[in-house]
Formats: C-alpha cells, structure tokens, sequence
C-alpha cells in the first residue's frame, strides 16, 4: 500500500460464512477497543483470531492503526503465512511468528493477544515477574507463564522456545518485552488482558511508593479460579462484553464493515 491511501474498501461479508464474519467484527471490535484504552503501539503489536473450522487465522493489516481496522480489512492467513485471500495488505512479520507459533500447537486458544505498554514492559523487566500483592493479580498468578527476549520475533528457531514456556497458561510476560494473552474467544483474551494490564498498572504504581508491599496469602491464591466463576456468574468474559461492544460502537463506530 500506498503510505497515503484510503480505507474505503469493500464489505467481505457477502464472501465469508456467518461464524468468519462475526469474528471479524468481534476482532475488530478488539482492536479498537485497545487503542481506546491506550494499550496500542502505532501499527505495532498485533491481535489474531482464528477462523470456527479452519487453520487460518485473522490478523490486523500492517500499517494501520488499531483504530483504522475494520471488519473487512482484516488479514486471513494460514500457518505458513500464506494470505488466504487477496489483500493489498501485509502482516507484520513478528506478528506472525508468535501467532502462528501458538495457533499451531493451543487448539484453545482463539484468539491471541499482543501488547507493548509501559506498565507491562516495565514489569516483564522486573526478575520476579507478577508479585502477588492485588486483586487483579490472583486471576493472573493462577495461569501465569515467562518467555525470556531473544530479540524481535522475526526467527522461526524461537517458536518451539516459545509453545514450550507458554505451555498452558493463558498469560505470558514475554521478558524484556511486553504482555501476551491467550483466550477461547476474542472477548475472553480481552477481558484476560483487561486484568493483565490493569495488574501491571497496579504493580508499578505500588513500587513507586517505596512502601513495604502486602502480599497476598496462598490460601486466597489458590481460590482464584472460584472466585472469578462466582463474580461473573459463570458467564466469564460474557458479563463485560456485550457492554464493550456497545461502548466502542458508541465511542468508535465502523468497526463492523
């Protein structure tokens, strides 16, 4: 593309099945939900959700904001890093490594979710990673994993390193780097990263008093995946999504073409 050109394009819609076409706008939806919050990175980082059905997955189109994505303008690839279909669209190479790395051997993991924010990259330098001293950090300690930096993500040598740390938790500090998140739907990875991030946040926030930390009792820990069925109901990530969906329609429409 054209480092000037314009984002009216054509509707997919018409071309895909309805299960790839509500993803798409759930995806989409993700994106600009994220930039809403302030957790993009220009055009860097990236969101992949993977088609009901298939091995493809789609990925945002590199060079625009999380807030320009659409629907429609989304990147279906395969795990080669094939487009699927035509786009004038690339895919950030990085990109695709960590996604495909994780596509390929979590079945579970619909949707994967990639951030650099200050508050993560800050903590994925500290040596003790997530202490366990908020409420948001007891969801997060009870499906925690690290990944050491080996430098951008563009060497294919790194993926086995990668699905191996990973294993199966549902967050990853990725050292030296930034935050990861892996979820059964678009709507559980956000709501899981929502919790990351804002723990992240918390954890900053709390060193910079200088104070002595409280820390939290295993006791407690160990009761966190109770606790979070109990406060949403069992509904999980559906108690807050509809919401959010409304919310980015009302801040941020156009999403969903």
């Amino acid at each position: 593309m054209n480092a000037v050109h314009s984002l009216v394009e054509k509707s997919v819609k018409e071309h895909v099945s309805p299960e790839e076409w509500q993803v798409r706008v759930e995806l989409a939806a993700c994106y600009r939900l994220i930039a809403m919050y302030g957790w993009d990175d220009l055009v860097f980082t990236h969101i992949s959700a993977k088609i009901p059905g298939t091995e493809h997955f789609l990925i945002n189109p590199y060079g625009l904001m999380f807030e320009e994505v659409t629907a429609s303008n989304l990147v279906k690839i395969d795990l080669q890093g094939n487009k699927v279909v035509e786009s004038p669209y690339d895919v950030n190479p990085a990109g695709f490594t960590i996604h495909s790395a994780i596509h390929e051997i979590r079945h579970d993991a619909n949707c994967v979710l990639h951030t650099h924010t200050a508050a993560g990259i800050a903590v994925s330098t500290q040596k003790e990673g997530i202490l366990p001293i908020s409420q948001q950090s007891i969801f997060v300690l009870s499906s925690l994993a690290y990944h050491d930096y080996e430098g951008v993500a563009l060497n294919a040598e790194e993926k086995p390193r990668l699905q191996a740390d990973l294993g199966r938790a549902n967050n990853l500090i990725l050292r030296n780097h930034g935050l990861l998140v892996c979820g059964k739907s678009v709507a559980e990875a956000f709501l899981t990263m929502y919790t990351l991030q804002r723990c992240c946040e918390i954890q900053v926030r709390a060193q910079a008093q200088n104070a002595e930390l409280i820390p939290i009792p295993q006791a407690v820990l160990d009761g966190a995946a109770a606790s979070m069925k109990a406060v949403t109901k069992g509904a999980g990530a559906g108690i807050a999504w509809p919401a959010l969906l409304r919310k980015i329609q009302r801040v941020n429409p156009g999403f969903d073409v």
